[in-house]
This record gives C-alpha cells, structure tokens and sequence, in this order.
C-alpha cells in the first residue's frame, strides 16, 4: 500500500477523495528553449511550378490551368502549339513551399515541399521544372528544381481497384532549392538586442532578467512586459554579439507557468501539469447499470380442458450497482500519488474527466481546465 492514502472497502457504488496537494518543484530550462531572438526568424517562400515525366498520373485535361500553363512554358521555349493538341496527362500543376533559414545566404541549399493542386493522382517518378520562389513581399529569393522523392504510391488496376500507400500527390526534394536573395540583417551591429518568450509569463520574464543580470554581472537587462525582454550589449561585446547570445542561451532558468488541466474527451487523455492544487474536498461518483430484457412465454392449456393456447410478454429487470472502494488520502500527497490512488480504485479517464470537471465547478480545482 502507498503511504500517503487508505483504502476502505465499501459495499456502495461511491467514490470519496480528500485531496490536498503541496507544492513541488520544478527543473530548470535553458533561455535557448524559452525565448526568441527578435528578427532571427524563419520566412516563408512559396510558388507554382510544373511536375513532368509522371506515367500517365498527372492533371486530367479538364484541368485547364495545367493545360495553360504548359502552353506558356512552351511558348518561352520557343515551341508553339494549339491547346486542343496539349496532353497534360504527364504533367502536374503544384504548389512548392520553402522555409528560408534565417541568415541565409546566396547559393545556400533549401528542403522543398511540392504538393499537387490539381486531379493528379500521384507525383511519384516526376521532376520539378524550374519554380521561382517568392516570399510575403513578391520578391523571389529562391528557385527550386529537381526529381522528387515520394514516399507513397497508387496503382489502379482495369477494373477500377486501387490500392494506394501513403500520400502519393505529396513530395519533397531535399537541398532542391539555391537561395538567390539575401535578408539583409546583421546582428553584429546591434547594439541591443530584443527577447521573445515562447510562453508569454511576468514570473519567467523576471527570473530570465535576474539571472542574465547576474551572469554578465550588470543591469543589462529589463522586462518590457510579460514576453519581451530587452538587452543592452555590454561594451566587451559590441561587435561579438553572437558570442554574447550563445552565453545567454546557455543560461538556465526555471520556468513558471499557469496551472492547467487539458482534457481530450475525444479520445480520455488527461494531462496535468506539476502546479496543478486541488483543495480539500469529497467527491462521490458511482455508476448503476439496469438491464430490462422482454422474451414471450408460451402458456399452453391442459388436455382436454378446451383451452387455447396463448402467448404472455415475460419482462426481466436486473439492477446493478458497482463495487467500489471507499478511499481516503491524506493531507500532503503528491499529485502522482493522487493519480496513483484513483487508478488503484479502477477509475477510468472518463470517470477522471466526470471528477475533475465536478472539482472545477465546485472551485476545488485551482488551474484553468480546458476542453479539447
């Protein structure tokens, strides 16, 4: 048996709980992994492009932007031709979508992903035609070229059947874009720099302050609001402010964050985080199950007694009403001891889901409880 709670057998279909939980301490968390670099970020890139070489997979002729938009790149090749003698049965029209690494530089190597936005029915064995690469501004800083690689396939057979692995009309060329424009940013000229908070919070924002403060042995930093975090450079290392951001990412710091309990009902997944304080309470939960069952009992008349046979309605009602353990925990349990403790009496997570919505309605719950 666990110390920390008692469990009493009990005859009744009721569950009773007193929970108290104590605080507990939490780990510590590099800046690295909680904060942003203000303007060191990833953008995004995005183009139309053209797949060709597939085997009889690609957009059907009733696509009609497929169809013009072969007839334009052979237009810029020099080749002319009517739209009723184009067979796009080979070609893909795609969507191609890069992320474009912060300081990134000209002829660097991008991943490439290329999506089918017509009716093709699979990608695999094609090569992507030279597709400019443009990014919220219009401008193009990069171009993508090259045979795909796709990880699933679809084979039709005469009848109509198909059997299909994966997603066929996905694909990705690794390193099959050459960034043609530089962002212009350079950090080294800064001489302060701006920290974001992944998780905006006024108790990490105050910890990161104090311990970066204490690190570089001087009031360098301040807190804006609750996720932003202003640093002055130090003299020592203007112009090397990258050696200073890699000695304050390493930093650690242990973080805070607001008590909450997230419930998937859809599929009763509980996850509760470690400042999670129930106080104390009672909690009676059970369940009664009634089964009525209907059957036709056939009366039959004595020989001779000039009866008639007759069908009567027979009902059988059985009531039952579970088993349960009365349990009682004491003051000062962990929360993995609670959790430990309704498991011991065979509670389900949607029973658990049934409880913690009751202790938040009843404002026993001290976190946010959020449904998903």
């Amino acid at each position: 048996m666990k110390r920390g709670y008692r469990i009493i057998r009990s005859t009744g279909a009721m569950l009773l709980v007193l929970l108290v939980l104590l605080p507990r301490t939490g780990q510590a968390a590099r800046v690295k992994d909680l904060t942003t670099i203000e303007g060191v970020r990833i953008n995004q890139l995005v183009g139309y492009g053209l797949v060709v070489g597939l085997n009889g997979t690609g957009d059907k002729s009733s696509t009609k932007f497929t169809t013009q938009s072969v007839m334009n790149m052979l237009e810029r090749l020099g080749v002319h031709i009517e739209s009723s003698k184009v067979n796009v049965k080979n070609v893909a029209a795609v969507i191609v979508t890069a992320d474009l690494e912060p300081f990134a530089r000209a002829g660097s190597r991008l991943d490439v992903l290329v999506s089918s936005i017509g009716d093709a029915s699979s990608l695999n064995g094609g090569t992507l035609l030279m597709t400019p690469l443009l990014g919220a501004d219009g401008q193009i800083y990069a171009v993508a070229q090259g045979p795909l690689l796709v990880g699933g396939f679809q084979v039709t057979g005469e009848s109509g059947t198909t059997a299909a692995k994966n997603h066929p009309t996905v694909g990705r060329i690794p390193q099959g874009a050459t960034v043609e424009k530089e962002l212009e940013y350079t950090i080294n000229d800064l001489g302060q720099i701006r920290i974001t908070l992944d998780k905006g919070d006024f108790s990490t924002a105050s910890r990161i302050v104090k311990a970066v403060n204490k690190d570089l042995d001087g009031q360098y930093a301040i807190a804006l609001d609750h996720s932003t975090i202003q640093l002055h450079v130090p003299p020592n290392y203007l112009g090397d402010v990258v050696g200073l951001m890699a000695k304050v990412e390493g930093i650690n710091v242990e973080p805070d964050a607001v008590a909450k309990v997230i419930v998937d009902e859809r599929t009763g997944t509980i996850v509760m985080g470690s400042n999670v304080r129930i106080s104390t309470c009672a909690v009676a939960h059970g369940s009664l199950s009634i089964q009525v069952k209907e059957s036709q009992e056939v009366s039959q008349p004595m020989p001779f007694s000039q009866g008639q046979t007759v069908v009567t309605p027979e009902t059988d009602i059985q009531v039952t009403e579970q088993d349960r353990r009365l349990m009682l925990l004491d003051p000062g349990v962990s929360l993995g001891e609670v959790v430990d403790a309704l498991n011991a009496i065979g509670a389900t997570p949607r029973e658990l889901i049934a409880i913690l919505q009751s202790l938040k309605a009843a404002g026993a719950l001290q976190a946010r409880l959020e449904i998903i």
